[in-house]
């Protein structure tokens, strides 16, 4: 894949896209694909991996049976600069703008990017912002960040348009896995509204009327990881259902 990736991701798409997250912490490799052709059939568009703990021997592996099974992008969503693999098809590179650890905001990135080069990866600079969802999330807890607050959308707002200032390619507002609660519709129109970036949304999302939710708040492609885990390619063919009924 050597094309620009936000186009590849987003230009050709007029709907809200379904994408799954596969955490090698919580998905065992035998397993990979069985869920990965389901969550095809289902109408995902995009595979991410990212996981908080996993190795970079165990993470390469993991890359490259999910490539082995799919002509799907497969993108990587890192935990840290250690979770890269030439196999996938390019990066979300990541900056964890709501938080102000400077190991999420630079130093994981700087460590990262002499690796991400010479891999030739393709890569979506991309303002990773973690919205308080009602309990603490690994996200929050393993980058040591307070979380924007859920009632707060102008703080989140602020970051998105920071991040558009700073030639971001896209914003990915994040509950968090295990959350409560999803990222407010409320929250995310008014990134929306306030930014002309697309906007990926995920983290605690368990239901149709969730996913159209964000769909209809203005998000241009919707994760979820957790709930595929617990409920097969199943659930993704309804989200996909539910919001093709809604954009037609």
């Amino acid at each position: 894949m050597t094309e620009n990736l936000t186009e590849v991701l987003f230009s050709q798409r007029t709907k809200t896209a379904v994408w799954v997250l596969l955490d090698p912490d919580s998905l065992a490799t035998e397993k990979i694909t069985q869920n990965v052709k389901s969550a095809e059939q289902g109408g995902a568009s995009v595979f991410l991996v990212g996981g908080s703990f996993v190795s970079h021997d165990q993470f390469d592996k993991f890359v490259a049976a999910i490539k082995g099974v799919t002509e799907l992008p497969v993108i990587l969503f890192p935990g840290s600069s250690r979770q890269l693999s030439s196999h996938a098809d390019g990066i979300l590179f990541t900056s964890l703008l709501s938080g102000r650890n400077p190991q999420y905001l630079i130093g994981e990135q700087v460590m990262a990017a002499p690796r991400v080069i010479a891999m030739k990866l393709p890569a979506m600079p991309t303002a990773y912002l973690l919205i308080e969802s009602g309990r603490t999330t690994s996200a929050q807890f393993v980058s040591n960040t307070m979380p924007i607050p859920h009632d707060k959308p102008a703080l989140a707002v602020a970051h998105a348009q920071a991040a558009q200032l700073f030639g971001m390619q896209a914003v990915y507002l994040e509950a968090g896995s295990g959350a409560q609660y999803p990222v407010p519709p409320a929250i995310i129109k008014k990134v929306a509204e306030s930014t002309s970036i697309p906007l990926i949304v995920g983290g605690g999302i368990r239901s149709t009327s969730e996913a159209v939710a964000a769909s209809e708040a203005g998000a241009k492609a919707i994760v979820i990881g957790t709930a595929v885990e617990d409920r097969g390619g199943g659930f993704v063919k309804q989200i996909a259902n539910a919001i093709a009924d809604k954009e037609k």
